[in-house]
């Protein structure tokens, strides 16, 4: 009497790979995964393309974004006058301004990303307030939801987004 296959865990039939020659595979590895389950990708809820110009901007051009912006205002600050003190001031007015009038900051603009309303039209200078006076308090900004959206952006209504 010859044994009868078993899978890994030695109980029921065997594998595909295990199966007699000859035999059909299974036609749930074969057939692609159907599009009610691809994976939700940053932007997917706004309408935004996954990729490209109007995606969401990830992290790591954010970061170098604020980095930009923070050493020009350390600059502008010890330049005008002559301490670093006044740098989180300047900081303050340059995200502030430029994100109400424009949607960009010169960091935002020199690594291509752009602040926008999700109904897609410009900030304002309501919301700017909103959101600079959150992202100056530094930790919700960290706290991202899965359109990579901060709180300071959840609360001012806006989104980042790659030009």
């Amino acid at each position: 009497m010859a044994k009868k296959p078993r899978n890994r865990r030695g109980a029921g039939p065997a594998p595909a790979s295990q199966a007699p020659a000859g035999a059909p595979a299974s036609t749930a590895q074969l057939t692609a995964p159907s599009a009610a389950r691809k994976a939700y990708y940053p932007g997917q809820g706004f309408g935004l393309p996954e990729h490209g110009p109007g995606s969401v901007a990830g992290m790591p051009r954010r970061l170098l974004a604020l980095l930009i912006d923070w050493l020009l205002s350390m600059l502008i600050a010890y330049w005008l006058t002559h301490s670093q003190f006044w740098t989180i001031a300047v900081f303050a007015v340059e995200v502030y301004v430029l994100t109400a009038t424009t949607g960009f900051t010169v960091g935002k603009r020199l690594v291509g990303i752009r602040t926008i309303r999700t109904s897609g039209g410009m900030v304002g200078f309501w919301w700017a307030l909103v959101r600079t006076a959150i992202l100056l308090t530094v930790v919700p900004p960290l706290l991202t939801d899965r359109d990579l959206r901060g709180l300071h952006d959840r609360a001012s209504d806006t989104i980042v987004i790659r030009v």
